[in-house]
């Protein structure tokens, strides 16, 4: 559940993301600044279809590889949403709740349906084509159910956000405090789409943000509060940092804080400034919640009321100034919350010793003699550098299973987090580490993570593995590999063959390790599927991959987080470099002692390195015995 809010969370930065250009439209062509009526219309246009514009981006970003077509689905899902429900109750206006209900939906419809294959006479509205069908009538359906129950749903919402905002100080407060303290598990954006964007109403906005821009007198209260915090209180902070540093470590922590501390100043950009000493030191971050929640407090309590599209960075501040009640108030409540940062910060790091960025135990700096990955800090693209490093620290190639990125933040499902090297991966650029689960990690980098992330699923596409002194082959993938046809492949295990998409867990139905299919097995013995080279057998022993003849990688991994029972039930009979054949034993597995203590014993079988250029085609699902050959090809 928490890995599917968090890709919810995710989901939602698309959308929110045109919110500035939104404000900026909107709020240049207004009177008091440049006066011009069509580019303020733009800008209202934005705002006014932001529902429709949540169910396009949700979608897509619920989507496993982002493609157009789960956006359609998206804004199809809504529009049937929307107007089935309304004509059986006009009075519905389902809004925010129902554009991101239909990305949802779309998405996760996509990534069920987007490879379906119907018969031949109906094959033109199969694959992609056949997304917004099945969404449309799946929405028809939920259109049916909301137009008569959404009435009682949204009386609750409504009476939920007007308790929130008639608690006045009190619910600001609160809210200030859960915005900050559900940062490191990416719950806040689910947090904030409520406030900003469903509770409370005026004139047909909703939503504090909404409700601010359309000029409603009461909204901001929600916004306001953070201009202090973003644009002061943590850059004080950091200086805080700064100043007690140890003092050969001071340059360089005032090198990383310095230009975190000016980002959070003037985009409202924090998480790379919080994430720096999160973790390190969490008595601190407590504190900084407590004190946002204050600042929320006491904005509200002298009726300061500013918003922002964004974050509440100069930039907004600025920009909405003409908008705000008291915003030079705002300011001055600034000034004090940086001092009263400054002061508890440097006093609690001092007293208690606390391990901020510069004065950790550890030594982060580059040690003597240490060479570069592949293509390291000495040469190329510097985001390929950090990537490079970043793999290295996270266990390698085989340890990691997808990449995935938000905001600022790197979130990785893995197999084995006792391989991560945390000090190392702060070392070669990251603001903080967070150890979600054994096989979830989130790396905070910054606002560049988009491009250290695509550098890192390059690599992981890629043969071979970095290493600190050679350089990577160039080689490509294409270059190094033959077809495979059905009889080079054997079935590893009796049992159904079901597709991959079938697989309950993201990270394998949404092919974000590769192509394949799974089995649900009928029996203990796994064997090689192909002549080949044992790569790697996980020290759970849940996991074997091998490289075959043909150049591909094959990952054979046996149940659904078995990595957690540490071996309990398996037995292996290969290691690391033997070469093996096709039906040669590779494990046994005692299915029936770990079902009970897995989530599920279904084993994909994942091939993950296929290049662009390379199909793989699944000819016979269904009930088959090991070693079955013409269960697919590779073309």
């Amino acid at each position: 559940m928490l890995n599917f809010l968090q890709r919810i969370g995710k989901a939602l930065m698309l959308p929110i993301a045109l919110l500035p250009a939104a404000g900026l439209l909107l709020r240049l062509g207004q009177d008091d600044f440049f006066g011009i009526p069509f580019m303020a219309a733009a800008g209202g246009a934005i705002f006014d279809q932001l529902p429709l514009l949540f169910a396009i981006g949700v979608a897509i970003g619920m989507s496993k590889d982002g493609h157009g077509a789960s956006g359609l689905a998206g804004a199809i899902g809504y529009f049937v949403l929307q107007n089935g429900a309304q004509s059986i109750n006009e009075d519905i206006n389902i809004s925010f709740l129902g554009g991101i209900l239909s990305g949802v939906i779309a998405g996760l419809l996509y990534n069920k349906y987007g490879e379906i294959k119907l018969p031949d006479w109906l094959a033109f509205f199969g694959g992609k084509r056949f997304v917004p069908i099945v969404t449309a009538g799946t929405m028809i359906v939920l259109a049916g159910i909301f137009g008569v129950i959404w009435p009682t749903i949204q009386d609750g919402i409504n009476a939920l956000g007007q308790w929130i905002i008639d608690a006045g100080a009190l619910g600001v407060g609160v809210y200030g405090f859960l915005n900050r303290l559900l940062i490191p598990i990416g719950l806040h954006h689910v947090l904030n789409s409520f406030v900003w964007f469903v509770f409370g109403d005026y004139q047909g906005a909703t939503g504090d943000l909404n409700r601010f821009f359309e000029g409603d007198p009461e909204a901001g209260i929600f916004m306001a509060g953070f201009f202090p915090i973003m644009m002061f209180g943590l850059p004080a902070a950091a200086l805080a940092m700064i100043v007690t540093a140890k003092e050969n470590r001071r340059k360089a922590t005032a090198g990383m804080l310095g230009g975190i501390a000016l980002t959070s100043f003037i985009t409202g950009i924090t998480e790379p400034i919080e994430f720096s000493f999160m973790f390190l030191s969490p008595l601190l971050y407590g504190v900084h919640a407590l004190l946002t929640g204050l600042s929320m407090v006491i904005a509200y309590v002298f009726d300061i009321l500013h918003g922002f599209t964004f974050s509440a960075g100069a930039i907004d501040y600025v920009l909405n100034f003409g908008l705000a009640q008291k915003p030079l108030l705002l300011l001055l409540q600034g000034l004090v919350f940086g001092a009263i940062y400054f002061v508890i910060f440097y006093f609690l790091i001092i007293k208690l010793d606390l391990q901020t960025p510069g004065r950790e135990e550890e030594d982060f700096d580059t040690e003597e003699g240490e060479e570069p990955v592949a293509g390291g800090p000495t040469g190329g693209d510097k985001y390929e550098n950090m990537a490079a490093h970043f793999m290295q620290d996270l266990g390698g190639k085989a340890n990691i299973k997808s990449i995935d990125y938000c905001a600022t933040r790197l979130r990785l499902a893995i197999h084995d987090i006792d391989q991560v090297a945390e000090n190392k991966l702060r070392k070669h650029g990251a603001n903080g580490v967070m150890k979600v689960s054994r096989t979830n990690i989130q790396v905070v980098v910054g606002t560049n993570v988009e491009f250290v992330a695509n550098a890192m699923q390059k690599q992981l596409n890629q043969q071979g593995e970095p290493t600190p002194t050679d350089e990577v082959e160039g080689q490509s993938t294409s270059e190094t590999k033959t077809s495979l046809t059905g009889s080079d492949f054997v079935l590893p295990i009796s049992g159904k063959v079901v597709p991959i998409t079938e697989v309950p867990d993201d990270a394998f139905s949404q092919k974000m390790m590769g192509d394949g299919f799974a089995i649900e097995p009928a029996e203990n013995s796994v064997v090689s599927p192909v002549d080949g080279e044992v790569t790697k057998v996980f020290p759970s022993k849940h996991a074997v991959g091998i490289t075959a003849t043909s150049g591909h990688e094959i990952l054979i991994h046996v149940g659904l987080d078995t990595v957690k029972i540490e071996g309990e039930g398996f037995k292996d009979f290969v290691k690391a470099g033997d070469k093996v054949t096709k039906g040669q034993r590779l494990l046994e597995v005692d299915f029936k002692a770990i079902e009970s203590k897995v989530p599920s014993i279904i084993t994909p079988i994942v091939f993950t390195n296929l290049s662009d250029e390379e199909s793989l085609t699944v000819h016979k699902y269904g009930k088959h015995d090991q070693g079955t050959e013409g269960i697919l090809e590779v073309k």
